[in-house]
């Protein structure tokens, strides 16, 4: 069997993905036996000329890392995609948005004027911020262009296969090694992970147990045997997808959702706020707006891996976009 030939490409992420790549032990060797690597930034000097050069098709597998937030990351997201047969979006972020995705909570004037100006750090009296274009005596320099949104891999191009996590845990790269290395690939558009959401995986006892406060992990002592939730600890396991080996709820941490939506969940935040309200021990509405306050940033936990892949998409002031 010809070698194939692999690329990895990261864009708006933190590197994680790919240092999880490394991360796969012997499996390593295996992947050096199968694949030829044509691009791995991360790794290895590579030129956005040298990928245009490429013929259409001429990378078999593409694990592409990260969101899309300048049009550089669009641009290399459409080029890869022509050249890739197989388009792995690989990576909470590259699936849903991941982190960066919450800075649809903001404009980006909003982001650039607290980057630029309002930091207690910041010493910027002439205000000044980042030009798209400079001139220079040399000529004309210019920035990638910076979007008012994320999006996700899918929003931008075809994806062909989803490998969630933050970042994918290494059974699951394995696994798909091994998919691609037997080419038994499976359908088109499946999630490389488990199907149903995390609870259904999880062994910690539930009892239908109500509650009248929550806390963060540091404010309590963790039952290592009962449901985090029913302990009162935001766990967003009923409406994340499993297939995590419990990592996080392993080691009495709740699940924070980088897995992204179950199978059979449309929105993992909204899935979360009907999960919260189930178990809220009050029918006096004054006592559930006290209880619900004791969530810290509720936005920002309940789609903290998937604001751009869900309903929302962005903030929304009075029914409209912002």
């Amino acid at each position: 069997m010809p070698k194939l030939n692999l690329a990895v490409y990261w864009t708006a992420a933190c590197g994680g993905c790919d240092v999880s790549i490394l991360d796969i032990d012997e499996k390593i060797l295996q992947v050096g036996e199968l694949a030829n690597i044509v691009l791995w930034p991360l790794a290895a000097d590579g030129k956005y000329e040298d990928v245009e050069k490429m013929e259409d098709g001429a990378i078999d597998v593409c694990l592409f890392n990260g969101a899309i937030r300048l049009s550089e990351q669009e641009e290399m997201a459409r080029l890869l995609r022509r050249k890739s047969k197989i388009l792995i979006a690989y990576g909470s972020c590259a699936c849903f948005g991941g982190i960066p995705g919450l800075a649809n909570f903001f404009t980006k004037e909003e982001i650039v004027d607290r980057v630029y100006k309002d930091t207690p750090s910041t010493d910027n009296a002439e205000g000044m911020v980042p030009l798209a274009t400079v001139q220079v005596p040399e000529g004309e320099l210019s920035l990638p262009e910076f979007y008012n949104d994320v999006f996700t891999l899918p929003q931008v191009v075809e994806v062909d296969y989803y490998i969630p996590g933050c970042p994918p845990p290494v059974d699951l790269i394995v696994r798909a090694i091994d998919a691609i290395a037997t080419n038994k690939l499976p359908p088109k558009g499946t999630v490389i992970a488990g199907q149903k959401a995390l609870c259904h995986e999880c062994g910690r006892v539930k009892e239908d147990k109500k509650v009248k406060e929550f806390k963060r992990p540091h404010e309590v002592e963790v039952d290592p045997e009962k449901c985090l939730l029913e302990q009162g600890i935001i766990c967003c396991g009923p409406a994340t997808r499993g297939g995590c080996g419990g990592r996080c709820t392993g080691v009495n941490m709740p699940c924070r959702g980088c897995f992204g939506p179950a199978a059979e969940v449309l929105d993992e935040g909204a899935k979360m706020v009907g999960a919260i309200a189930s178990i809220i021990d009050s029918a006096d509405p004054e006592e559930i707006k006290k209880i619900n306050k004791m969530i810290v940033d509720p936005a920002g936990t309940f789609y903290r891996f998937g604001l751009p892949n869900s309903m929302l998409r962005r903030k929304r002031k009075e029914g409209k976009v912002s």
